[in-house]
């Protein structure tokens, strides 16, 4: 089937302007004239028969049309890259690598330096995966996300990285004055002030609940309860004394160990996998060594204490 698309240089060119607000900025992207795209657009428009920018060239607005064209062509766009990145030398480069915010944070910069100390000649580049990234087809080398543990999985492309555990923690000042023996005790209406709780995950407690046997009550218009955007925020909450968080073993462990939380009734497995997806199958040298560095951090983490090892 034959499409009529205009010109590549032309689309290009005005996604570049689109997305970035600016001719001149444009311009620098693309390593050509203010010029030259004020060209390619103009072109574009009149391939298309509409108009795509109104408002003087210094401030430069989108039409409507525009706001349709624009997030499909930086789309298709990055998805050429990745392509071609693909089927080009998979020796050179850095490795984009996908992740939780809260993860990248918790778990995997704290230990990166490991990585970079061993592997200097290859790069690492992280952004999240919060919003809304399809972890299937991840747009990078890898994606570092969370399952249902369902044990099939793709050995060419996945791999498992640990089993989620999840458990109550509050800094150790807090402990003092909040007596937990039991999971029941979280139950209690008084502590609904301390439960504390995030956006991206409103489930935490009622998934801990249910793992360890305690009905711990849902947040309502008259006990809601301290909630936060995200893990990340909630934790740093717990640490400080705000209250009481429920965690993966994984983003708190550090903090344990450290002493700046304390889990008094230990962790339970919330029947989550944290899986690694590759970007494409084969051998890629610097994939396979990046995965394999995971691997060997993730078997050196501490395993998280069960309530059965509490005193």
């Amino acid at each position: 089937m034959s499409h009529h698309l205009p010109p590549l240089s032309a689309l290009r060119a005005f996604e570049a302007a689109a997305r970035l607000g600016r001719m001149t900025a444009a311009a620098d992207e693309l390593s050509v004239t203010p010029g030259a795209i004020s060209r390619q657009v103009r072109q574009l428009e009149q391939h298309l028969g509409v108009a795509l920018f109104d408002g003087s060239k210094a401030r430069p607005t989108l039409t409507p049309a525009a706001h349709v064209l624009q997030p499909v062509l930086t789309n298709a766009f990055a998805h050429i890259a990745d392509a071609v990145r693909e089927v080009s030398d998979s020796s050179r480069g850095p490795l984009d690598v996908a992740c939780f915010s809260t993860f990248t944070v918790k778990w995997l910069i704290p230990r990166l330096f490991d990585f970079q100390a061993r592997h200097p000649g290859i790069e690492v580049r992280l952004r999240t995966t919060d919003a809304g990234t399809d972890a299937k087809h991840p747009h990078g080398d890898l994606v570092i996300t969370a399952e249902e543990a369902t044990g099939a999985r793709d050995a060419s492309r996945e791999q498992r990285l640990f089993a989620e555990h999840l458990g109550p923690v509050l800094s150790p000042e807090l402990a003092q004055r909040v007596a937990l023996q039991q999971p029941a005790d979280l139950a209690d209406p008084a502590l609904a002030p301390l439960r504390l709780h995030t956006r991206t995950r409103r489930n935490a407690w009622a998934m801990w609940g249910a793992a360890a046997g305690a009905a711990v009550p849902v947040p309502t218009p008259s006990q809601p309860g301290p909630e936060f955007e995200h893990y990340y925020f909630t934790l740093e909450a717990a640490v400080r004394g705000l209250g009481i968080a429920v965690a993966p073993w994984h983003l708190v462990v550090d903090d344990v160990l450290a002493g700046r939380l304390v889990a008094p009734l230990g962790f339970v497995a919330s029947g989550y996998d944290y899986v690694v997806r590759r970007r494409a199958s084969g051998p890629l040298p610097r994939l396979d060594v990046f995965c394999a560095w995971l691997q060997a951090q993730a078997a050196a983490t501490p395993a998280p204490p069960g309530p059965q090892q509490l005193d």
